[in-house]
């Protein structure tokens, strides 16, 4: 007796239920094993969420050079441009409140404290006398910190660093006090000069441009 092959066991739930072959009849053709099925084709109507284009990236043949700067002899940075002159005309015994006022406004036009160095030609600044007290390790370190504006009898000018405002009191001294200070304190000036005291005496100092 010929063998029947035996049909494939295929779950009920997705091939349905199986009527069992009458008596005597000749049992089916066996349907062949189904393979994998494919991906499901996505609905039409419902397109699935769209990737944005990633940018453009540019390539090292689409960059442009970058143009070689010249050589050249640096220019000094007090060659570029002279700080403005400012003169406030007063008399030896006002120059020193002139000055104040002076840095007053500064300060309430909105420069930093820090922004500022006073040279005085003649008696020192009180606010000099009161951090001298203290040594001149401490008063230089106040003018080191750069914090706060800084206050400098012209003899020792030489050693404060440029800031963007000098003001100037030249409220006496020796007589050559005013020509050694004024050209000094105009090197030290980076953007603003500002004299305070005999406009003739400045004038002649730093010429009748002032």
């Amino acid at each position: 007796m010929p063998l029947i092959p035996e049909e494939p066991q295929i779950h009920e739930s997705a091939q349905g239920p199986r009527a069992t072959p009458a008596s005597g009849r000749t049992a089916p053709t066996p349907r062949p094993v189904p393979g994998p099925r494919p991906a499901a084709p996505s609905r039409p109507g419902r397109p699935g969420p769209l990737r944005p284009t990633p940018p453009v990236q540019r390539t090292p043949r689409d960059m442009t050079p970058a143009k070689p700067v010249p050589s050249g002899p640096a220019v000094p940075a007090a060659a570029a441009a002279d700080p403005q002159i400012k003169l406030i005309p007063a008399s030896p015994e006002g120059a020193l409140d002139a000055a104040d006022e002076a840095v007053d406004l500064l300060l309430d036009s909105g420069r930093a404290p820090g922004d500022v160095l006073v040279v005085t030609t003649g008696a020192q600044h009180p606010w000099a006398e009161h951090e001298l007290s203290f040594g001149e390790a401490s008063y230089w370190a106040q003018h080191d910190a750069g914090d706060d504006v800084f206050y400098a009898d012209a003899a020792v000018a030489s050693r404060a660093a440029t800031r963007p405002v000098v003001v100037v009191a030249v409220n006496g001294g020796p007589g050559p006090a005013a020509g050694s200070a004024l050209p000094l304190a105009h090197s030290r000036a980076g953007a603003l000069l500002i004299v305070c005291g005999d406009p003739q005496t400045i004038n002649s100092v730093l010429g009748a441009g002032v």
